[in-house]
């Protein structure tokens, strides 16, 4: 199951997320450009290892500050170009988000706890391991775990490949999430930890991000990240939407909503939305032509229900104009 986007809108702009993926991308960027020597000696610095902390032998080699400063430094490092898109893709999925929830700066503070919460954890349960673990996957659990207690209702559109064809279907977040969570634990307790994937740090960013986003510190109703909020306030809705399309009664039309912004609305936008309907999973590109108006329909002709040997009934979509974004 690959995870292509959520149904939850932000109401801002994501600038921390997009500021933590920039640091992933740049660091990442720079391994590149170490020799395989080079590379090594640099995720053994930088990476979380247990040992350092518990081998003398070890330990010997580091000051107490470079080895506290991995429990920071070791989730921006990734060990190979998919493991960084992997995990930079499920920030983007759910850190909007928490973030517009949290705020940007408690977001902040937020991604970076979840983090060394999730190194503790791993630390806790391996703690002689010589096997550096590196990645933004810890951190981005707690991101998860935080949106499985904020919006369980929320769904994720999910892309099932089957054989050469793809399916979109809607998961509720707390199924996506539950199963995402189940497996990191069955992983983790079936593995002896020296693989070279941290499945408890996942495990234990998540527990993390339900415990701080459910009796850590509320977010302010006012003050500068009020402000800060009205600053990076969303000027575009979605460009993939699933519509939820309805009989038209007395019809072979199918009507639906899609959503667009003020500004999107004014200047015009091209989306591609999503239909389900019956067994049928359709996907259609479709342009919103400038000076559009709330409650204006768009018709896709031929793209609703079979009227048997007289052809297919027109599908309309509703334009709503949402303020809010």
């Amino acid at each position: 199951m690959i995870p292509i986007r959520d149904t939850t809108v932000s109401r801002s702009v994501p600038v921390v997320t997009r500021a933590i993926m920039g640091i992933n991308v740049l660091v990442f960027l720079a391994q590149w450009q170490m020799g395989p020597d080079a590379l090594t000696r640099f995720v053994y610095l930088y990476g979380l290892v247990p040992a350092k902390f518990t081998v003398p032998e070890i330990s010997a080699w580091f000051s107490l500050s470079g080895r506290l400063f991995t429990f920071l430094s070791y989730m921006f490092i990734h060990g190979g170009f998919w493991h960084l898109v992997g995990n930079m893709w499920f920030l983007h999925l759910f850190g909007d988000n928490v973030e517009d929830h949290l705020g940007a700066p408690a977001f902040m503070g937020f991604y970076i706890t979840g983090g060394i919460a999730s190194a503790l954890f791993h630390f806790m349960l391996n703690p002689l391991s010589n096997v550096p673990t590196i990645g933004a996957s810890g951190a981005i659990a707690a991101v998860m775990g935080a949106y499985f207690i904020l919006y369980p209702r929320a769904r994720i559109l999910t892309l099932i490949p089957i054989i050469i064809i793809p399916w979109f279907v809607e998961i509720p977040a707390f199924l996506f999430l539950g199963i995402w969570f189940i497996m990191q634990f069955f992983n983790a307790t079936g593995s002896s930890g020296g693989e070279g994937v941290a499945w408890w740090a996942h495990v234990g960013g998540f527990v993390a991000g339900i415990f701080m986003i459910r009796w850590g510190p509320k977010p302010a109703s006012s003050g500068p990240d009020t402000r800060v909020r009205q600053m990076i306030r969303r000027t575009k809705s979605p460009r993939l939407q699933v519509i939820q399309a309805s009989p038209v009664p007395g019809t072979a039309d199918l009507v639906g909503t899609l959503e667009i912004t003020t500004v999107e609305s004014l200047a015009g936008a091209r989306k591609i939305v999503n239909i389900p309907w019956g067994f049928y999973k359709r996907i259609y590109r479709v342009t919103v032509p400038p000076g559009v108006k709330s409650g204006t329909r768009l018709r896709l002709a031929g793209m609703g229900q079979s009227m048997g040997g007289q052809g297919r009934g027109d599908m309309y979509l509703k334009i709503e104009i949402t303020h809010g974004f």
